[in-house]
């Protein structure tokens, strides 16, 4: 008796190890894909390049302010022969020799740059071109992030919804199996028809276990993009999802994609790009001044020695070597111009395809739908002739089939309707707008 006692309280903690071990977790689309962008690597690695283009810009702009130098030396001399045309002409003696043995130097310089071809402003346009461009893909990234939390929301619900429906077509096969096994016994039908049966079962168990296989692998794909827990389970707020659709109905929108609003700013600084290449054909002015202190040791003094003046420069090499530059400059936009096109004609394709699809997911819906009523009616006939020996049991196994068959087929319209109604919202560039998701 304790021995038994014993076994049984172990499977009680057993049973309460298990429930505890999974944690259910109910989640919208909204929460989720706000929980993915936080999260995902993705996210973090569009955050970094948005930074890195914004300190790239801030040293641009660092480049028009002026230079400021100072610097100092301090040398010994040995042996020097100094001679000077300093000594006084009044003295008839011959001047000693002067004893040199150290120099200090001191100097501050500061640099305004006037003038350089324009090359400093262009640069400046090119580096803000730039951080908006990543700033836009970094909207865009946050977008295909959702995406990806959709379709992952899509694959765990219909595997869930399957499996739910198959679990009670089972229990509806094995009670079946209970009434033929009654019925075969007592020589009311063939063992064949038992046999059919429990081939039934057995099918729908395969089907369940792979309906749940699917089931884990989604749910564990998701909560991994989430940074979720492993051992949480996610419970789809179907819903919240159908609230969402309903208020923010597709509304068409030309031109809104992020992407082609990055790609368009970097068309703008490879533009820019060019003026700065075109900027070495001119010369280079600015402003300097600074001071200086000298000291030759019994030689000369120099302080409060101020300067200023007028730089001026110019490479003539630059006529003959700069043209290449400039060339290069002018393909580099004309690619990132093509790319532009190109990306226009994709984005057009994939509204438009994004269109056909949600919108031949509603009738196939609404088909589903019928066909569900149909098959349950069917099913309902089949029966009632089975049970007054009018069919066989071929006619009942098979509409109880098609019965399953439409209930899953309906169950999987419904995902697939959201599913294509959130790509028609990405393809359109308003997938987070549609959640009421702000971007920073």
């Amino acid at each position: 008796m304790k021995t038994q006692a014993s076994l049984l309280f172990l499977l009680a903690l057993l049973s309460l190890g298990t429930g505890y071990a999974q944690e259910k977790r109910k989640l919208t689309l909204k929460e989720a894909i706000e929980m993915a962008v936080q999260n995902s690597t993705s996210a973090d690695l569009a955050t970094t390049k948005v930074k890195s283009a914004e300190l790239a810009l801030a040293n641009a702009k660092n480049n028009q302010y002026p230079g400021a130098k100072i610097s100092g030396q301090y040398m010994r001399l040995s042996s020097a022969n100094v001679k000077s045309n300093l000594q006084s002409n009044n003295s008839s003696e011959p001047a000693a020799p002067l004893k040199v043995d150290q120099l200090l130097l001191g100097q501050a310089n500061v640099t305004m740059p006037i003038f350089s071809g324009f090359k400093l402003k262009n640069s400046i346009k090119t580096s803000e071109s730039l951080y908006q461009a990543e700033t836009f893909a970094k909207k865009h990234s946050n977008e295909a992030i959702g995406l990806e939390v959709v379709e992952l929301f899509a694959s765990l619900y219909k595997a869930q919804q399957m499996t739910l429906l198959i679990a009670d077509n089972l229990k509806t096969a094995e009670q079946r199996v209970k009434d033929f096994t009654a019925m075969e016994e007592n020589g009311l039908i063939a063992r064949n028809d038992l046999l059919k049966a429990q081939l039934q079962v057995s099918n729908i168990k395969l089907a369940l276990d792979n309906a749940k296989k699917n089931a884990a692998v989604a749910n564990y794909q998701l909560i991994t993009l989430l940074k979720l827990p492993e051992s949480t389970v996610v419970d789809i707020d179907i819903e919240a999802i159908k609230k969402d659709m309903a208020a923010h109905p597709y509304q068409k929108s030309e031109g809104e994609r992020n992407d082609l609003k990055a790609l368009s700013l970097k068309k703008a600084a490879a533009d820019s790009e060019i003026k700065v290449a075109k900027s070495n054909y001119y010369p280079s002015l600015a402003l300097s001044g600074g001071y200086i202190a000298l000291d030759l040791n019994n030689v000369l003094t120099v302080t409060n020695a101020m300067n200023f003046g007028l730089g001026f420069s110019y490479d003539l090499s630059s006529i003959f070597k700069n043209g290449k530059q400039v060339q290069f400059a002018q393909s580099k936009a004309k690619e990132t111009s093509l790319a532009l096109e190109q990306l226009n004609e994709q984005v057009k394709e994939e509204v438009f395809q994004a269109s056909e699809n949600y919108n031949l997911s509603l009738k196939q819906s609404a088909l589903y739908d019928e066909a569900v009523a149909q098959a349950s009616e069917n099913y309902r006939i089949v029966k009632d002739k089975y049970d007054n020996s009018l069919s066989t049991t071929n006619d009942l196994l098979e509409a109880d089939f098609e019965q399953l068959q439409a209930q899953i087929n309906q169950a999987l319209s419904k995902a697939d309707v959201a599913q294509k109604y959130y790509e028609l919202q990405f393809a359109s560039g308003q997938l987070l707008n549609s959640l009421q998701l702000t971007q920073n």
